[in-house]
């Protein structure tokens, strides 16, 4: 059992220190959570992706194992098709992985934009579950099974500190989500377990392109125009950071931004 006196392992806080890893993924269908899955399958990592729609997620394996060897084990990549904040699901996964090192959570939906006035304490609830309940429960799930060392990361978005109208409901979870990173952070330090966050920008995914206005590649090129480097950024360099924080054994309780620069901007 991992107490206060366990050490953390040091290790190379280069990605190609994540070789022989296992890493659950949590909403790793498509975006982020997709790309960092071909990462951390193209270092060496076993990676178990987990994602609702069925017909996504085997596609998403079949990309991931294509990041791999040809002599590759037939368990180096896992599906487990269901919904991340279930606990049935969250078990599946876990027991399939069998020792994990690393968790990823990404968020996969942007609702319940509108008015506070138009708000309702349901359509709350409703949000409440699906965007920060995951989170719980992969906190839950994550606690009772990391080594010391191993790693929860969860994803925020630069609108939590850069508002605009209309997103109190979504945004008032997206900054509980990065409190909930620094509480779990010293809640779980005694077993030395880490947590972080990654607060993205504008990144290019089928997330994004689902917005009005930004389903195009001239959309998507204007969105980004603005930004000090000119361009929105893409699913690898979004899943790249939070292979640092997997790979980085003395990072805990960080809020990481990766948006271009996007928030120097007024």
């Amino acid at each position: 059992m991992t107490t206060a006196s366990t050490p953390v392992p040091v290790r190379s806080p280069l990605p190609t220190g994540l070789a022989g890893a296992t890493a659950v993924l949590i909403g790793a269908s498509s975006g982020i959570g997709l790309a960092a899955g071909v990462l951390l399958r193209s270092v060496g990592a076993r990676v178990v992706l987990v994602g609702r729609d069925p017909g996504r997620l085997e596609a998403a394996v079949a990309r991931v194992r294509e990041a791999g060897q040809e002599d590759d084990p037939g368990d180096a990549v896992v599906g487990v098709s269901g919904d991340g904040g279930d606990q049935r699901t969250l078990d599946e996964a876990f027991d399939r992985a069998g020792h994990t090192d690393h968790v990823l959570v990404t968020a996969g939906s942007i609702s319940g934009a509108g008015p506070v006035s138009e708000v309702s304490r349901d359509g709350l609830g409703a949000l409440l579950g699906d965007r920060l309940w995951p989170a719980f429960a992969a906190a839950r799930a994550a606690a009772a099974r990391l080594p010391a060392g191993g790693s929860l990361t969860f994803s925020s978005g630069t609108l939590v500190v850069r508002p605009v109208p209309g997103m109190s409901a979504p945004l008032s979870l997206g900054g509980a989500v990065e409190t909930l990173t620094r509480a779990l952070a010293v809640e779980l330090a005694p077993a030395r377990q880490r947590v972080n966050a990654v607060r993205y920008g504008m990144i290019d995914t089928p997330l994004l392109r689902s917005l009005p206005g930004v389903d195009s590649d001239e959309g998507v090129a204007a969105a980004g125009a603005n930004a000090p480097l000119g361009r929105v950024g893409t699913a690898e360099e979004a899943a790249a950071s939070a292979l640092f924080l997997m790979a980085n054994s003395y990072v805990t309780g960080q809020v990481i931004t990766v948006d271009g620069g996007a928030t120097l901007t007024g």
